[in-house]
């Protein structure tokens, strides 16, 4: 009792509705965010690029810049 490719066919379709659905979603309801107000997301978020930009100034400067 073959099904050819229908189970492949099937998962694919599910595949891209849960796609579909995670698209959908707002983004406090997103795995990273969950339970999170804006006001929280924004703060990390503002955290995060600080880091990211104090280390682009450090890795530009060759190491010699000081935290503040």
């Amino acid at each position: 009792m073959t099904r050819g490719n229908q189970r492949e066919l099937a998962r694919a379709k599910n595949a891209k509705k849960q796609q579909d659905n995670k698209r959908g979603q707002a983004s406090s309801q997103k795995d990273g965010n969950k339970g999170m107000t804006l006001e929280a997301r924004k703060q990390r978020d503002a955290e995060m690029m600080r880091l990211k930009q104090q280390k682009a100034t450090t890795k530009k400067d060759g190491g010699s810049a000081s935290a503040n």
